[in-house]
């Protein structure tokens, strides 16, 4: 019988082999206070709302998540991946409740109106996400007043 980490193993030693992108400047801009800043999720669980449209597997894009939509649908594809935490609570992926509960008590400023879904499968070649939709949604999460990006990865 086949140990039960193999599909990890797999997965631990391509994703180790492949290249990280190097920059010689790095841009970092000081966010205001916790208590006075606006906060998104960008999450890679190819979120989106039920009866709209999903993203495609390797899809570069992005799906805007208005902020008062909480009926999703997830749609990361792998088989590698367990649904059932999303199933039993959201949050584990899309934690909106817990930051409209950080913003009522303070410890945030407030919740961005919107939050984005990228298809966390993509191919070994990421540059379309990293030179066009990355930086769509970036302009989009600047446009929307937006100091903190909780990422959430799937």
């Amino acid at each position: 019988m086949p140990p039960k980490t193999l599909g990890d193993t797999m997965l631990r030693a391509h994703v180790s082999a492949l290249p990280v992108p190097e920059f010689a400047e790095t841009a970092w801009t000081p966010p205001p206070p916790l208590s006075e800043a606006r906060v998104a999720v960008v999450t890679t669980a190819a979120l989106h709302p039920e009866g709209g449209e999903a993203l495609t597997p390797f899809a570069t894009t992005y799906t805007v998540l208005d902020a008062s939509q909480r009926k999703l649908v997830l749609g990361h594809w792998s088989q590698n991946f367990d649904r059932s935490a999303f199933t039993i609570d959201p949050n584990v992926v899309y934690p909106l409740d817990r930051l409209d509960e950080l913003a009522a008590d303070g410890t945030i400023g407030s919740v961005a109106p919107r939050h984005f879904a990228f298809a966390g499968n993509q191919p070994d070649d990421v540059s379309a996400v990293r030179l066009d939709g990355g930086p769509a949604c970036a302009a989009e999460l600047k446009a929307d007043g937006v100091d903190v990006v909780l990422l959430t990865p799937v």
